[in-house]
């Protein structure tokens, strides 16, 4: 027979939800201005149940990484994959870009990773070999579509499919950028055809 003294209490919270609300907290005020209160409040659990579940600070930071590589920062390169019109799938991308960065509700705007997790690159363990990985990732990503488009002959044998994918990895955060600058959807909206030209201009 179980003791049920020694059974556990289920959890009674979203695990994703209560990562989403940490990640949102580290974006806002840094690893360093959120303190354990600001967390477990905007996560809506316990201290104990923080340090069950998800570890201490800087493990819960490394999974709120994790988390947004997975989820939100993805969605622009899962938009990239899904359109088999190459012209189409780069605007897709660089729109659903815009819109994650100008129309975020309930949370900050940007890119976790380029607003807060970049800062913290040196100073807390695992968050630069996570970096590393996720650029690597999303280069990888997007050069394999051109690439596809090269075996299809759709694009020249010769045209430089790792190259293009690292510049429109690098519009993307461009974009980013500017969008935490004030800039509105409609003026990161504006040149889009021609940033689609330049990607694929040989």
């Amino acid at each position: 027979m179980n003791d049920p003294k020694k059974i556990g209490r289920p959890r009674n919270f979203d695990e994703k939800v209560a990562l989403e609300a940490a990640m949102n907290t580290f974006w806002t005020k840094g690893y360093d201005g959120a303190s354990m209160k600001d967390l477990t409040s905007a996560m809506g659990i316990s201290g104990p149940s923080l340090y069950s579940t998800f570890g201490d600070k800087r493990e819960l930071y490394l999974k709120t990484i994790d988390f947004y590589a997975d989820v939100d920062g993805c969605a622009p390169v899962v938009a990239f994959e899904a359109e088999t019109d190459l012209a189409k799938s780069i605007k897709d991308f660089l729109t659903t870009v815009v819109t994650y960065s100008t129309q975020a509700e309930g949370g900050p705007r940007g890119c976790f990773l380029a607003s807060c997790v970049a800062t913290t690159v040196g100073e807390v363990d695992g968050v630069a070999e996570r970096m590393e990985k996720a650029i690597q990732d999303t280069d990888e990503r997007l050069a394999k579509k051109f690439q596809k488009a090269i075996e299809e002959g759709y694009l020249p044998s010769d045209f430089p499919a790792h190259q293009r994918g690292c510049l429109l990895h690098d519009m993307r955060q461009g974009l980013v950028h500017r969008s935490r600058a004030g800039w509105s959807a409609e003026a990161l909206l504006a040149d889009l055809d021609d940033r689609v030209e330049m990607i694929l201009s040989h």
